[in-house]
């Protein structure tokens, strides 16, 4: 998804899908995490920038059922020949209603934090040809 994060947006929310995988690790139809308020810090080398948000939540899965908290979202979401993402100037008025009820679950979280990676060593490259 890294060419999506270099998009405009507001605020994102994660759902869990619908595969083996989702449902093995509990998180299946599930709203997983939500971010508000994203700031963008560019990668060189990398296919998007690091995003992290003023507010962010994660639930994982004790995230709420999307079905009941946004139904008319998960029947676009969850149909077999759904997108994989949607974005909200294609919305309606119903479904902006249950975007703005999720986004009430992150609105006083604190904000994601930026990952801190260990620093890499440099190695001497001991071969003829550099």
């Amino acid at each position: 998804m890294g060419r999506l994060r270099r998009c405009e947006f507001d605020a994102v929310i994660g759902i869990g899908g619908i595969s083996a995988w989702a449902r093995k690790s509990g998180i299946s139809r599930k709203v997983n995490w939500v971010g508000i308020g994203p700031k963008k810090v560019p990668r060189f080398g990398r296919r998007g920038p690091l995003v992290t948000f003023d507010h962010f939540v994660l639930f994982e899965e004790q995230g709420a059922d999307f079905q009941s908290l946004a139904p008319c979202l998960a029947g676009r979401l969850y149909l077999p020949t759904s997108a994989r993402y949607l974005f909200s100037d294609d919305f309606n008025q119903t479904e902006q209603a249950e975007v703005r009820r999720i986004l009430r679950l992150a609105k006083n979280a604190p904000s994601s934090t930026r990952p801190t990676y260990a620093k890499r060593r440099r190695i001497r490259c001991r071969s003829k040809c550099c």
